[in-house]
C-alpha cells in the first residue's frame, strides 16, 4: 500500500508540473510615455444648440458632424480606429452647456470636445475643458474671451475654427465707410451678449478710426420684442446704416418695426449671426442689408455639401454650420493623424501647430499666439430678393 501510495504522488506531482509547462512570458509593455495599441472606437464629442432658439445653427451643426463622421469610418477611420460621436446639447445657454460638456468629458470620455457656435457658452466651458485636459475647437464662437482670458494668456485647451470679433467689426466698418460711402451710424446691440457687446465696441472704434460719425448706442436685453423706443430715439438722430451685430430673432423684429416707424432709407448690416430664419420674420424690411459670414453656397467645394444635405435631410436652404460641423471633425481628424495618437497633450500641441489644413470653405492655419485661425477673408452677403446673396469676398485694409 505505502509503495502504491508514493507512486500515485509521483505520478501527481508529475502531472501537475506538465499542467504548468513553460512559463508564459510576461505580457508587452508598451515604452514609458508610448499610448497602448487601441482598436476601440475614438470617442469625439460635439456640443451643439439643438434645442432653444439656436437650433436652427445647432442641428445643422451636429448633422454635419455626423456626416462627416459616416464619411471618414467608410475610408477606413483615423489610426486604424473608427470614430464615435457623442452629441451634447447645450440649449442655447451657459448654465446647460457647462453641464453638457462636463458630461462629454467626465462620463463619455471623449478626447476632443467640437463646438459650440456661442461666445458666451465656449467662454463658461472654457475651465471644463482645461481641467480635464480635453482640447475644445468653437465653430462661430467669435468673441476673443473665447481663447485668450481677460490678462491676455492664451486659454491652452480652447481654440476655435472662425475668424474674431474684432476682426468682424472691422469687416463691417471697412465695408460700409469705404464701399458703401457710409458716414453715419448707429447700433442697437444686446447688452447681455458677448457677441454682441464685443462687435459693437470693434465696430465703433474702427468706424470713428475711419472718419466716420458713430451718433450713438442703444441696448436692449435678450427677450426683447419691442425695439420702437429705440428706434425711435435712433430715427431723430437721422443715421444712414443701423448695425445689428445681434443674433437673427434680434434683426427681424427691430427691421420690420424700424420700417413701420417710416425709417425706409436706412442701410441694416450686421455679424455672423443672420440666419435664413430672419428673412421669413421679417419679410421683405431687410431687402438690400449687408451681412458678414465664413462661406457661400457659391463656393464649388461647398456646394455639393448642400445638394448632399437636402437629400438625407430634406433641408431646402440648409445654414452654414453644416460645412463648419463637417469640416471641423476633419480638422480634428488631421491633428489626431499628426499626434500620431488620442493623448491630450499630444493632441493638444498638434492642433496648436496646425498649417495649412485643407478644408471644405477654408484652409486653416492655426496661430498658436491666439489660437485663431490666421488671414482667412470674411464673405459680404447681401439681401436681394428675399435671399441671401454673395457679394463679395471682403479683406479690410
Amino acid at each position: 500500500m505505502k509503495r502504491s501510495l508514493v507512486l500515485l504522488l509521483v505520478l501527481a506531482l508529475a502531472v501537475s508540473l506538465a499542467g504548468c509547462g513553460t512559463p508564459a512570458a510576461p505580457a508587452e509593455e508598451p515604452d514609458e510615455g508610448e499610448e497602448p495599441v487601441s482598436t476601440e472606437p475614438i470617442r469625439i464629442g460635439y456640443l451643439a444648440h439643438i434645442t432653444g432658439d439656436g437650433a436652427v445653427w445647432g442641428v445643422a451643426e451636429s448633422n454635419g458632424a455626423k456626416m462627416a463622421v459616416e464619411d471618414i469610418n467608410a475610408a477606413g477611420g483615423v489610426l486604424g480606429r473608427q470614430l464615435e460621436l457623442f452629441v451634447a446639447d447645450g440649449r442655447g445657454n451657459a448654465a446647460d452647456s457647462v453641464n453638457a460638456t462636463r458630461r462629454l468629458v467626465e462620463q463619455d470620455k471623449v478626447i476632443a470636445v467640437l463646438g459650440s457656435n456661442y461666445s458666451g457658452v465656449n467662454i463658461a466651458t472654457a475651465p471644463i475643458v482645461a481641467a480635464a485636459k480635453v482640447p475644445q475647437i468653437g465653430s462661430f464662437s467669435t468673441n476673443p474671451l473665447v481663447t485668450v482670458d481677460e490678462n491676455g494668456n492664451v486659454r491652452p485647451w480652447s481654440f476655435r475654427l472662425c475668424f474674431i470679433d474684432p476682426y468682424q467689426g472691422k469687416v463691417i466698418a471697412d465695408f460700409a465707410y469705404n464701399e458703401l460711402g457710409l458716414k453715419n451710424a448707429a447700433v442697437l446691440y444686446d447688452i447681455g451678449s458677448d457677441y454682441s457687446v464685443g462687435l459693437t465696441e470693434y465696430f465703433k472704434a474702427r468706424f470713428e478710426e475711419l472718419g466716420g460719425t458713430v451718433i450713438g448706442t442703444w441696448a436692449f436685453k435678450a427677450g426683447d420684442v419691442d425695439f420702437r423706443p429705440q428706434l425711435s430715439e435712433i430715427k431723430a438722430k437721422g443715421p444712414e446704416l443701423l448695425v445689428l451685430p445681434n443674433l437673427y430673432k434680434e434683426i427681424a423684429l427691430p427691421a420690420k418695426q424700424a420700417r413701420e416707424l417710416g425709417m425706409s432709407d436706412l442701410v441694416f448690416m450686421g455679424g455672423d449671426g443672420y440666419s435664413l430664419t430672419m428673412l421669413e420674420m421679417a419679410g421683405p424690411e431687410l431687402e438690400g442689408s449687408y451681412w458678414t459670414g465664413h462661406m457661400t453656397w457659391k463656393d464649388p467645394e461647398i456646394a455639393p455639401m448642400k445638394d448632399r444635405y437636402t437629400a438625407k435631410y430634406g433641408v431646402e436652404d440648409p445654414e452654414y454650420n453644416l460645412v463648419m460641423g463637417y469640416d471641423i471633425v476633419y480638422f480634428l481628424v488631421d491633428a489626431i493623424k499628426r499626434a500620431g495618437s488620442t493623448d491630450g497633450e499630444a493632441l493638444r500641441n498638434a492642433i496648436e501647430t496646425a498649417k495649412d489644413v485643407q478644408l471644405k470653405h477654408a484652409v486653416i492655419t492655426m496661430d498658436p499666439e491666439t489660437h485663431n485661425p490666421l488671414n482667412k477673408p470674411a464673405v459680404i452677403e447681401k439681401v436681394e430678393g428675399s435671399k441671401f446673396v454673395f457679394h463679395s469676398k471682403y479683406v479690410p485694409e
